[in-house]
């Protein structure tokens, strides 16, 4: 939709969360048209399947493989798979995540849901960097994007478990950050606002609003417009960032 400067991630092996639809789909496609062989995990299947083999057709480097990141075997099994099938981890987007609590207050949450949502959003964020960690130290040049949320910033209402886990995100990926440091291994978090994608079909017209209201450029936001600065963070331009937060929102919260 909006034309951005490519950056080169030729021959970069990166594995990426979340990735048969909305935002993941997003980052897996822009991944290899900047030249990147990418394997991608998600639930979904039959969605997987099908991006996996139309990017293929293109002449492109994708391959889809399971992933439930509700299940500490499942994410040990895609590590694993995902290093044999590219021969080496160089970057993973930690981007699947469910979100559960929207609609309802604090008060009206079911502790089943708020587990269920740490256990996918925080616990396999913990488990899926340190699964790869291996294949990231021996690359030499290892970097994890963690895709939090910019409600985490401002502490959007009625979505609590989905808010306490991106918050969760974001000081993992500071401490993450230090501890991977010595492996030569960058660990960044970006923050998106309020992206047009099928998972946020959800949301009320008049949060959409509210976004479109508070942001400094006033448009919506779309997959397009956070994929460049997380292919930013897993270049070799930003081989000295680490340990920070990258608000993408169009101003809506700033740092």
């Amino acid at each position: 939709m909006h034309n951005h400067t490519p950056i080169a991630l030729d021959g970069r092996r990166v594995l990426v969360t979340g990735g048969a639809r909305g935002l993941g789909a997003a980052f897996v496609r822009a991944l290899v048209q900047a030249g990147a062989q990418v394997v991608f995990g998600d639930v979904l299947h039959d969605d997987g399947a099908a991006l996996a083999a139309s990017l293929r057709e293109q002449g492109h480097a994708a391959t889809y493989l399971p992933l439930d990141l509700a299940n500490p075997e499942s994410i040990t099994q895609f590590a694993a798979q995902g290093a044999a099938q590219l021969g080496g981890i160089d970057a993973l987007i930690n981007n699947a995540a469910i979100t559960n609590s929207g609609g309802k207050f604090a008060d009206e949450l079911s502790v089943d849901t708020w587990d269920a949502v740490m256990n996918v959003n925080v616990r396999g964020t913990w488990l899926m960097s340190t699964a790869a960690l291996p294949y990231l130290r021996e690359s030499g040049r290892g970097a994890i994007v963690n895709i939090a949320s910019d409600t985490a910033m401002w502490g959007a209402p009625k979505l609590l478990a989905y808010v306490a886990s991106k918050g969760a995100v974001i000081s993992m990926t500071r401490s993450l950050a230090r501890e991977f440091g010595a492996h030569q291994v960058t660990v960044n978090a970006i923050a998106p606002g309020l992206t047009e994608v099928e998972a946020t079909a959800y949301v009320p017209a008049e949060r959409h609003q509210y976004y479109l209201q508070g942001r400094a450029l006033a448009r919506a936001q779309v997959p397009d417009d956070v994929t460049g600065p997380a292919l930013f963070l897993l270049s070799d331009a930003a081989r000295f960032v680490t340990g920070q937060l990258l608000p993408v929102n169009g101003g809506f919260v700033m740092n």
